[in-house]
């Protein structure tokens, strides 16, 4: 194998795209097609980018003794936590003598439950799902009867209705600390910015939010807050146009991830708003980005690899005792201050 570096300029040579449209597709940009960033991703894997290291390429010689599938409707890009808890997934499942393959998962078979077509569900041992929020299609999977665990789930599966493990951050806890920090602080008109029918972790940071609220006998004003659907408030051009139409803006915001903190932070000095002067920020995820914006964001942080080593091994033990009773695991997470806050500590 080639040793050096593999850059996004040696990607886009070799498919004969240009560098800014592997860039996007790598990123998850939503203007390429799926197609596109399926074909990126694979000739990524293929080559060894940094982003994919870890991964086996196809065509190595076979010297696993069983296979994992990762299936995803997004690919997580580098800022995203998953990238380092794949890593880690990878590394734990590598060890013990599992292949990994990565499958995405296309608008079109989301909506026809139907499987990528490189995925043979008879050579499979077990799945991971990675950002696949879909009901419908998350009970198709299951179906198979094959060792499955989620990494997040669709907010409208219930724990009781599960019929494969599921790994999830502790969202509810680490939200309504810093939802309380804020009300400490004597803010009692705080928003929240995120669809809490996205998945189950932002369902439970709004539950975090909502709870912290209510414990200090605080009325949540909704004209506060943005709940509307993940693909507009993902959307900067949309989400500038509802933050510049509110009539008040409240002292603070608690956002449901760090993409959409930033987001905010960008959008609001664009409007001429002081961070945190004037209003309060906090995301979660502790993204590198969290930490290069300004004012540096306040958010949560996810033990990211440490939950990789984790998903394996919860994978593994269902793989080496199908009987098991699924299980339903949260990782502590830890809130962060800085400066998009102010003084709140």
């Amino acid at each position: 194998m080639n040793k050096e570096k593999v850059t996004i300029q040696d990607i886009a040579d070799s498919l004969g795209l240009s560098r800014n449209t592997v860039s996007k597709a790598l990123n998850n940009n939503p203007s390429i097609p799926d197609e596109t960033r399926s074909k990126v991703v694979r000739k990524a894997i293929d080559m060894n980018y940094k982003q994919f290291a870890l991964f086996e390429q196809e065509g190595t010689p076979a010297k696993k003794t069983g296979n994992i599938a990762l299936l995803t409707a997004n690919m997580p890009n580098n800022s995203h936590f998953g990238t380092s808890l794949l890593s880690g997934l990878e590394q734990k499942i590598s060890s013990e003598g599992f292949n990994l393959s990565i499958h995405i998962v296309r608008e079109n078979e989301l909506d026809s439950s139907a499987l990528p077509v490189n995925f043979d569900k008879s050579k499979v041992d077990g799945i991971v799902c990675i950002e696949l929020f879909d009901k419908s299609y998350s009970e198709f999977i299951t179906s198979f009867g094959i060792p499955t665990l989620f990494i997040d789930a669709s907010a409208e599966l219930t724990f009781s209705e599960m019929k494969a493990d599921l790994l999830l951050m502790e969202n509810i806890h680490s939200t309504f600390s810093l939802t309380k920090k804020l009300i400490d602080e004597g803010i009692t008109e705080i928003g929240f910015i995120g669809d809490s029918r996205h998945c189950m972790s932002f369902n439970e940071r709004w539950d975090g939010f909502t709870k912290a609220m209510y414990t200090a006998r605080i009325d949540l004003d909704e004209s506060f807050c943005i709940l509307e659907d993940d693909r507009y408030i993902a959307d900067y051009k949309w989400l500038k146009q509802r933050l510049a139409s509110m009539t008040n803006l409240p002292p603070a915001f608690v956002c449901a991830n760090d993409y959409i903190a930033i987001n905010a932070i960008r959008i609001l000095k664009d409007l001429n708003i002081q961070i945190p002067g004037e209003v309060k920020v906090c995301g979660f995820d502790n993204s590198p980005e969290s930490r290069i914006v300004e004012p540096h964001l306040t958010t949560v942080h996810i033990h990211r690899s440490e939950m990789g080593f984790l998903a394996a091994e919860m994978l593994l033990s269902k793989i080496e005792n199908p009987n098991r009773p699924p299980l339903v695991t949260h990782v502590k997470t830890m809130p962060v201050f800085r400066q998009s806050t102010g003084d709140v500590e």
